[in-house]
């Protein structure tokens, strides 16, 4: 393959994405097994179990679609309005912004005279862009996206949330938070596991991390329904 047509996609290219990805799907998983065990602690019948299930699994669908595209909107609205301060400065200071871009290449090792021959080259090309990425650290690469963000956040959410929801709907009445307890470590393990290759990082440091606050989030749930529930006979 020619170098002049090689093309290299790193792990930051997936930052949006899977970001939403992971969040969504643990979260389902976790929330969701969480709310299971409680219930099921509780002594309730599986019914109510299912129904609990079902009830979170929709409700934290759709909130972490709101939740996503709040706050990923709030991020874009920041990035708009530095942009809009950009351009403005540009078309009223423009000797003082080719400066600041000039400074910026400075600092990052090259020398006076080349630095600016640079951000004059970049001015001339895409003065916005230039700033945008080299002064406000802003490209397409890590430019935020709401909708799919709140899309990929629902239905990962359900994905996971789905995990406990059949667990229990199979498990026996009487074994029901044993069984949901150990197929949601699972399933936390697995799913670390591949967010972390996905992102670059070490597979089991991934699903440790992953498996740790699924224990202490089914125990603190579990906690709760003994207290405020009756044992189960």
């Amino acid at each position: 393959m020619s170098r002049l047509s090689h093309s290299e996609i790193h792990m930051v290219h997936r930052i949006g994405w899977l970001r939403a990805a992971v969040l969504g799907a643990n979260d389902g998983i976790l929330s969701t097994s969480s709310l299971v065990v409680g219930v099921a602690t509780a002594g309730t019948g599986r019914t109510e179990v299912l129904v609990a299930a079902l009830a979170g699994l929709v409700a934290g669908a759709m909130s972490m679609a709101a939740g996503e595209y709040v706050s990923v909107s709030s991020q874009t609205d920041a990035e708009n309005a530095d942009l809009d301060k950009e351009r403005k400065e540009l078309a009223e200071m423009p000797e003082a912004e080719l400066e600041e871009l000039t400074r910026i290449y400075q600092e990052r090792g090259l020398t006076r005279d080349l630095a600016q021959q640079v951000a004059a080259q970049l001015t001339a090309q895409d003065a916005l862009g230039a700033h945008a990425r080299d002064e406000l650290g802003i490209s397409e690469t890590v430019t935020s996206h709401p909708v799919q963000a709140a899309v990929v956040s629902a239905l990962t959410f359900a994905a996971g949330a789905v995990v406990p929801l059949i667990v229990a709907l199979l498990a026996p009445p009487a074994q029901i938070v044993v069984f949901v307890v150990v197929a949601t470590l699972l399933a936390l393990a697995v799913l670390g596991g591949l967010g972390a290759s996905a992102g670059g990082a070490g597979i089991l440091r991934g699903a440790m991390r992953v498996t740790l606050w699924g224990v202490l989030a089914m125990g603190a749930t579990a906690v709760v329904g003994t207290l405020f529930g009756v044992t189960v006979g």
